[in-house]
């Protein structure tokens, strides 16, 4: 029995004028990147990469080129510090923001202004809308406007 099952899963169609900004999510947790993906796809503002093998995580920047990348600290066999100084010391990726995405703070020292290595953190859980606001304060191209 052939049944179609229809869902509001899916992102809403892309407009074909306008690029959006590349965002690439590097995570070993499978079920946050599609969720973020998803998400934020659903705004209609970004087009969304997922690498859950940080091994991979440098291969795939090099390929998506992304305007940001966040990037999840604690993973095995690699982590986040290690990728960030990979993409870091690519002539072609040195100048892509890196934000991390960590369950090891609390939000108030999120908000705090605190870095990590340097770099601004976001903490997980992370709600779609915290995730907009962290790309939109950090994405280039809104710090233009």
């Amino acid at each position: 029995m052939n049944r179609i099952i229809e869902a509001d899963v899916l992102p809403p169609p892309v407009e074909e004028t306008k690029e959006k900004p590349r965002i690439l999510i590097i995570d070993n947790n499978r079920d946050f990147t599609l969720s973020a993906k998803l998400g934020l796809e659903r705004t209609g503002r970004y087009s969304v990469w997922e690498e859950n093998q940080p091994a991979r995580a440098h291969q795939t920047a090099q390929r998506v080129k992304p305007d940001l990348v966040l990037l999840d600290i604690a993973m095995p066999e690699t982590d986040g510090g290690e990728v960030a100084a990979r993409i870091e010391s690519d002539p072609t990726l040195h100048r892509t923001p890196i934000v991390f995405l960590t369950a090891l703070v609390t939000r108030a020292e999120a908000r705090s202004g605190l870095r990590i290595q340097g770099r601004p953190f976001l903490a997980k859980p992370i709600s779609i809308p915290e995730l907009v606001a962290g790309i939109e304060q950090h994405l280039p191209v809104y710090a233009a406007l």
